[in-house]
């Protein structure tokens, strides 16, 4: 049984303890899917690898569309990784995307869906890296599950310290603005892990693809506990 089988088993028993992680409101916000895959032909050198023009397209995107936020990319294979050196290995690049991006403004308010407890905090300060990153530990019964939230402010680092509690439909972070959060159009990578694997502040947000089958044991889709409708541009 893969990560995301096993982790609904026990969300559809307990839908009383889940929160939203951004605000929204399925009846009157809208959503966009991003595609950036290399299937997307304007998905240029030249846009994405300026952060300013690929931020504008973002937000034109949704302004176009009449989208409160932006979203996609779980087990999404990418090629926007070309120019940031952590995604490169010696035999095979890693841009498999482990985790859920939701674009929208910096300052955006971020909410841990459970109850938890802080497991481990750190600003990832590489180009195209996460920039400020929280790791929220949740214990589901027997079961113990980590979320971890990628881009946000700086601001939301303060004050945390490990093991400080933290309430389902708690604000824990805001999103980030490009000059702090790695390098990327505002957003929240928010990601879903069984296992940190001896990791703390960080974990793998893209694998290479040919490590898919390893990470799907680990890592469950997180529109498990997003729970977002259909996009606009998605097929019923």
């Amino acid at each position: 049984m893969d990560a995301t089988s096993r982790l609904a088993i026990w969300l559809n028993d307990h839908p009383q303890h889940i929160s939203n992680v951004v605000d929204y409101n399925a009846a009157t916000d809208k959503l966009f899917k991003f595609d950036l895959t290399k299937s997307n032909a304007e998905l240029s050198p030249a846009l994405v690898n300026d952060t300013a023009n690929f931020s504008a397209w973002v937000n034109k995107k949704l302004a176009d569309n009449h989208c409160r936020y932006g979203i996609g990319g779980y087990m999404e294979l990418r090629t926007i990784y070309d120019n940031r050196e952590q995604f490169d290995t010696t035999d095979e690049p890693r841009r498999l995307h482990l985790g859920v991006d939701i674009w929208s403004d910096g300052g955006t308010p971020v909410y841990s869906p459970l109850d938890g407890k802080i497991h481990s905090f750190k600003d990832n300060a590489n180009f195209g890296d996460y920039g400020p990153t929280i790791i929220v530990e949740h214990h589901l019964n027997e079961r113990t599950l980590y979320s971890l939230y990628g881009h946000l402010s700086r601001e939301s680092l303060a004050g945390l310290t490990i093991g400080m509690p933290v309430t389902s439909g708690q604000q824990i972070a805001t999103f980030g603005t490009a000059e702090v959060n790695g390098n990327w159009p505002p957003h929240l990578h928010f990601q879903l892990m069984l296992d940190m694997e001896g990791m703390a502040g960080d974990y793998f947000g893209a694998c290479k693809l040919s490590e898919k089958e390893r990470y799907l044991k680990n890592i469950p889709d997180p529109q498990l506990l997003l729970r977002f409708a259909k996009a606009v541009n998605e097929s019923a």
